[in-house]
């Protein structure tokens, strides 16, 4: 095909328990039933390798795995990840919806993990050459609600959702800073709502850039 359009490459973000896989999920499966040409994807992981970096990340028993580590494994898991699946599909026309990117390791290791938010995006600058995402939908809940819903719905906790509430205030103000930096690239959506709404707000926004 003679000059084919290139994908969009959209990412889901927001602090643990925002609903970010099951919204962008949702949003995925109902776009692909009105026929576009979108697939689901997600950090870290989303591909054979990029999935097994994953499974070292989030293993409980790896608690004393040093920050630097874990920022260089997400930025391998991604690099991965983009090679493997993301770019592929970018160049055949397809839109890649995907549960988190680069923006996780600014808020969660730059401000979580308190690496600074400039030597994180320099390490991720190598991983991804680059490839930023054209738009990001944030979901948008304070730290304490998304952890009150992760111990209300999930069965097992990760090494992540078992880290203190600091923390996690902390990846929250991480985002903040995040969005401010890159306003031009996001959309925010209150996730305080019922799923269903946000689900239906973020499918509008997704839908309106497919359409664009």
């Amino acid at each position: 095909m003679i000059g084919m359009k290139k994908g969009l490459f959209i990412t889901f973000e927001g602090p643990d328990g925002s609903g970010k896989t099951t919204v962008s999920k949702a949003v995925t499966e109902q776009l692909q039933k009105e026929g576009y040409a979108v697939q689901y994807s997600r950090e870290p992981g989303g591909s054979s390798i990029a999935e097994q970096i994953r499974s070292i990340i989030l293993d409980v028993n790896n608690t004393d795995m040093d920050a630097r580590t874990e920022a260089l494994l997400y930025a391998a898991s991604r690099r991965q990840h983009l090679v493997d699946k993301v770019l592929p599909a970018l160049e055949q026309g397809i839109t890649v919806i995907c549960d988190r990117f680069v923006d996780s390791s600014l808020a969660y290791q730059g401000c979580g993990r308190q690496l600074g938010m400039e030597d994180v995006m320099d390490i991720n600058r190598f991983a991804i050459e680059g490839h930023m995402p054209d738009k990001t939908i944030f979901l948008d809940v304070d730290a304490q609600v998304g952890l009150d819903r992760i111990h209300a719905n999930r069965t097992s906790l990760d090494r992540l959702d078992q880290e203190s509430i600091d923390f996690h205030e902390r990846v929250y103000n991480g985002y903040k800073a995040v969005i401010e930096k890159y306003a031009d690239r996001m959309i925010i959506i209150d996730a305080n709502k019922k799923p269903e709404e946000v689900i239906a707000s973020a499918y509008a926004a997704v839908k309106g850039l497919l359409d664009a």
